[in-house]
């Protein structure tokens, strides 16, 4: 057995016994769906069948609909697939139905934030606001089809905005408030919203950031937003001195709201999230609350096993679809824990210390978060209280395998690492984790129910073993609906299905392993080529930064000499310096651990690596400054001065 596939977990027998995936499949042999004596069975029936997979989900999840689908799937086409013709359901009501038919004193959410004292809602109380905002929205003349978009920290307001948009049948979108206002403009404007929720600030790292003045100049440039919603976000601080009513005010406005829901066709709109925008103008994702509703009960109940007495905690911001799909999880009726501030402030603990005052059950963050808790030699399992921990789910980039053992040795032994990779495009998952399967060094577990993912060669043909292209045979639900301002779907065309025509191709470069779980080698698109040969820029992450001298690093090829170098960027810890001595002993370990093809042609010390505002790596950027082409969006970036930066080291471009 390789190193890569060693076996760190096994499941438990609780795993096997009585978690959700177990279940359902239980249930499914119950009700004569067939017999399935593991998931790698129930993976291949819900590919070969996935009209009845589907149906499984939507009533062993619970879905409440207010009328039942004529069908499961109309029309197979990708793009075009018609899922649930018929149906009439409504996204908010099937998130709230814990406060509506269970028990309404049952937390739903605490909120810790860096700028205002933590905060505890209860499913009740989230309905009320709820009932209350959606009636202040409705008297501003909102309804189904406007936008309402939210410049929001990840706090209760966000959530009750949110489903208050959606429960009228209007469309939600957002962003972070550290957003600069152009980047803010690129992405709302196309969009057209009828009313803007903000924050007159933030707080990160320790510091506070006044929002008020970039207030005003959003809503001069946003001038389809009739009404402007101010959340106190800094207590205390300045306001915008543009017309708008505060959060309190609107709450306060309609108070005592009934509840109400708007029945919504499956794949009508309820989400807009973006394409990164770092080589142009975002791309706006228009998702069904449908899709995305069923697609997370998949993911969030059967393969994350989040049940009603879990505790859910994720490091986000609303910028990024992991919000989506945290919140997603009040369908389960668990708690969720919120996070508004740095992950790192006032200590890298500090995440891990919220997750034993609260006994969370489900932790998720960035693969970026749990390198860095290795290279500071953290052991959150000893110091804080984590017994309650069963899953980790990690994203954002691929996990090394020095993470996986991090994770193992110093978070618990018994808790599941669940690296999961999807993305904004389908606003859920692709790959990701199971509780009945064990968690192998270095892989994904699995390939989730109802995805159809094959990794391809340039000939179209599927490999095992080898590389190729992440692509998906068949339709899922949380596919988009269209994009925005594409009335002929030219574009949402060309962004999957340019490759391999009507199949979908992701942008992904993977490995589907023997044992059938997944290693990501990057983004396709940045994966590099030198003398013909396709490397992933992660074979390379996975060398070096796993070194004690190396912080982080991004990987970027270079046009030269009619071919292609790799350049690598590495940040090095304090104390240390790129001498010709770690120089070698770089280009050693890149050498013995991946392939010579592998080594880079230039290694340079930068002191930041450029990242997009969700805290992906931005190697196309860097791509660019190598090329001395300019950078298509700046804006997207969080800090856009790193690449300039790197445009001035000589040595990388002789």
């Amino acid at each position: 057995m390789s190193e890569a596939s060693e076996i760190l977990r096994t499941p438990s027998a609780s795993d096997l016994r009585d978690s959700h995936m177990a279940r359902y499949m239980r249930w499914l042999g119950e009700c004569g769906y067939g017999d399935f004596d593991d998931y790698a069975s129930l993976y291949e029936w819900s590919i070969s069948e996935p009209e009845r997979f589907w149906a499984t989900v939507w009533n062993w999840t619970g879905v409440i609909a207010h009328r039942d689908a004529e069908c499961v799937l109309a029309d197979r086409s990708m793009p075009g697939a018609r899922w649930f013709p018929g149906a009439r359901l409504n996204y908010a009501e099937n998130l709230l139905r814990e406060a509506l038919h269970g028990d309404p004193q049952r937390m739903a959410v605490y909120a810790v934030s860096e700028t205002r004292e933590t905060r505890r809602v209860t499913y009740g109380e989230l309905l009320s606001d709820v009932a209350a905002f959606r009636a202040w929205l409705e008297a501003q003349g909102v309804g189904p089809g406007d936008r309402v978009a939210g410049v929001v920290a990840h706090g209760p307001e966000a959530i009750v905005a949110m489903l208050a948009t959606t429960a009228l049948g209007a469309i939600w979108s957002s962003a972070s408030p550290d957003f600069g206002v152009s980047a803010i403009v690129d992405r709302f404007g196309q969009i057209e919203p009828k009313v803007l929720v903000t924050v007159n600030g933030y707080g990160y790292n320790g510091k506070v950031y006044d929002r008020a003045e970039a207030i005003d100049e959003l809503i001069e440039r946003l001038p389809t937003a009739e009404r402007t919603v101010v959340v106190p976000q800094l207590p205390g601080g300045a306001m915008p001195t543009t017309d708008h009513v505060t959060w309190d005010a609107a709450l306060a406005a309609h108070s005592g709201a009934e509840p109400a829901f708007e029945p919504m066709a499956f794949d009508d709109p309820a989400f807009i999230l973006y394409s990164s925008g770092t080589t142009g103008v975002p791309k706006c994702i228009v998702h069904g609350g449908g899709g995305t509703l069923l697609q997370h009960a998949k993911e969030l109940i059967i393969h994350g096993d989040i049940r009603r007495d879990d505790v859910f905690f994720y490091f986000t911001t609303t910028g990024w679809m992991m919000w989506n799909w945290q919140v997603s999880a009040l369908m389960t009726g668990a708690e969720l824990v919120v996070f508004d501030g740095a992950p790192a402030y006032p200590s890298l603990d500090v995440c891990w210390q919220l997750a034993a005052e609260r006994g969370v059950t489900h932790f998720g963050t960035s693969a970026k978060f749990i390198g860095a808790c290795r290279n500071k030699e953290l052991s959150p399992g000893s110091t804080s209280d984590l017994s309650a921990l069963r899953v980790i789910f990690s994203t954002g980039s691929p996990l090394l395998p020095e993470d996986f053992d991090w994770g193992r040795e110093h978070v618990g032994r018994d808790v599941l690492l669940a690296s999961i990779s999807g993305g904004t495009d389908i606003v859920s998952c692709f790959v990701g984790g199971c509780p009945l399967l064990p968690v192998r060094r270095g892989e994904i577990q699995c390939r989730m129910l109802g995805m159809d993912v094959q990794a391809w060669n340039d000939a179209g043909e599927p490999v095992v073993g080898e590389k190729g292209e992440l692509v998906c045979r068949q339709p899922a639900p949380s596919m988009p609906v269209m994009f925005w301002n594409d009335p002929d779907g030219e574009r949402y065309r060309r962004a999957y299905f340019d490759t391999f025509p009507g199949v979908w191709a992701h942008g992904d470069f993977i490995t589907i392993t023997e044992s059938g779980g997944v290693i990501i080698h990057g983004r396709s698109d940045a994966t590099l080529n030198p003398g013909g040969i396709r490397i992933g820029t992660a074979e390379i992450y996975r060398q070096v930064e796993t070194m004690d001298e190396v912080a982080d690093s991004i990987v970027a090829g270079q046009a030269w000499e009619d071919d292609e170098r790799i350049v690598l960027l590495v940040v090095l810890n304090p104390g240390y310096e790129l001498d010709q001595d770690l120089l070698q002993r770089m280009r050693s370990r890149i050498r013995e651990g991946a392939s010579p093809r592998h080594v880079p042609a230039r290694i340079a010390s930068v002191d930041e690596v450029p990242y997009t505002r969700s805290g992906k790596k931005v190697e196309l950027a860097v791509s660019s400054v190598l090329r001395g082409d300019p950078v298509g969006n700046r804006d997207a970036l969080a800090n856009p001065d790193s690449l300039d930066r790197i445009a001035e080291i000589e040595e990388l471009f002789v």
